[in-house]
């Protein structure tokens, strides 16, 4: 804390003294202690104003003061600065409390105008609200969802302040008519339907009846689609009669969750055969990726051919996971793939086991031509040459590639 005793002075009869640039000013009198507990007593009381606008000013740069408020405030210290009992930088404060309220005008101002944009929105706001009441209220059919908006937007229009008074009586009126009037059509449209009413029972019944002849059915999937279909055209039917529209629904969803409960409980079967099916080919792969591929890839393509018959035995398994599977089994294929074609660039030519197979498949057409050859048979002659040359063809390439 700054040493605001050192802007005062004691007298020898207790008067206590504030220096400003005008000269000593009378704050007070102390007789109750020493010249410099007066001292500290009304340095205290400075330090309290100091304090009062250093929250002043905080509360205006983080925006959570109202700045009129902070501004009357910022005025009312200043204005008591000249008489004030207290000893401290006067015309330090004063400066300061200056710059505050040229800040709190300004702020003001702000918020004043933003007020104003406030005001202007609110009123855009009611007034888009009350427009599209009116269209509603003037061409909407869907009884439900157009009775459902306008709730929402008597909802909408009760968190909106800011407007005039008069001007809000004005948009409200037009709002309450367009809401009234939208009710009125919306009787008047509902008074026609029950001479309508016994027609869709009648339409209903044989919805009932057809959904009742399917829930022995066992063709899952076209049965389940049609009673989906059933179930569209039920909800799109108009209304029955309270009584014979429930009797119906009863029928119509008991007649559905018949069937969808026996197609349940085989799918149930079904997908317990293809969990323990699942726990198989998983039980295969862990295999399979737990091979060292790297120090026997031949061994392992072995391990991976004979996995496979096992693979397709193990039959199919729920779909949601099949695709991971495949990725899992694609993989450790392409792992095996990588690590044969590794060991072959890696294999010398001399110890390639396809190049001596090759070698000795060149060895033996030499012979069967030396057999030729020796019996005098130009036909096995011939072919024997056509065999070696192709042989030798392809042992040539095969060195070069290695």
């Amino acid at each position: 804390m700054n040493d605001w005793t050192a802007f005062g002075r004691v007298d020898a009869d207790g008067t206590v003294y504030v220096k400003t640039a005008e000269g000593d000013r009378v704050v007070g009198s102390w007789q109750a202690g020493t010249p410099e507990e007066g001292l500290a007593h009304f340095a205290r009381r400075f330090a309290d104003l100091v304090t009062e606008v250093d929250l002043i000013e905080a509360r205006l740069k983080s925006g959570a003061a109202d700045a009129t408020h902070s501004l009357t405030s910022v005025k009312r210290i200043r204005a008591s600065l000249d008489e004030a009992h207290v000893v401290g930088d006067i015309e330090g404060l004063a400066a300061r409390l200056d710059r505050l309220t040229a800040v709190a005008d300004e702020k003001a101002g702000e918020a004043k105008a933003a007020r104003e944009v406030a005001r202007g929105e609110a009123l855009a706001r009611k007034t888009t609200l009350v427009e599209e009441a009116e269209t509603i209220a003037a061409e909407s059919t869907g009884w439900k969802s157009a009775g459902d908006r306008l709730k929402e937007i008597l909802d909408e229009w009760k968190t909106i302040r800011g407007v005039d008074k008069k001007t809000d009586g004005e948009l409200w009126k037009r709002f309450a008519a367009a809401r009234d009037g939208f009710t009125r059509r919306r009787g008047a449209h509902f008074a026609t339907l029950d001479g309508q009413r016994k027609q869709a029972q009648t339409a209903k019944e044989e919805l009932v009846k057809e959904a009742e002849s399917l829930s022995d059915s066992t063709e899952w999937s076209t049965t389940a689609n049609r009673l989906k279909d059933l179930m569209n055209e039920w909800k799109a039917a108009p209304r029955a009669a309270k009584e014979a529209e429930q009797r119906l629904w009863e029928r119509f969803r008991a007649a559905q969750d018949a069937f969808f409960t026996r197609r349940s409980e085989v799918f149930s079967a079904r997908d317990a055969e293809y969990k323990g099916n699942l726990d198989k080919k998983q039980a295969i792969l862990t295999e399979i990726e737990a091979l060292d591929v790297d120090a026997d890839p031949r061994g392992a393509q072995n391990k991976l051919r004979d996995a496979q018959a096992a693979w397709h035995d193990a039959g199919r398994v729920p779909r949601e996971s099949a695709a991971s599977l495949d990725r899992r089994w694609r993989a450790a294929e392409e792992r095996i793939r990588v690590a044969m074609d590794s060991a072959w660039r890696k294999t010398a030519p001399q110890d390639n086991p396809l190049l001596q197979q090759m070698r000795e498949q060149v060895a033996e057409a030499e012979q069967r031509l030396a057999r030729a050859q020796a019996a005098g048979d130009n036909r096995r002659i011939k072919e024997a040459e056509q065999a070696l040359s192709s042989k030798r063809q392809f042992l040539s390439l095969a060195e070069q590639a290695n």
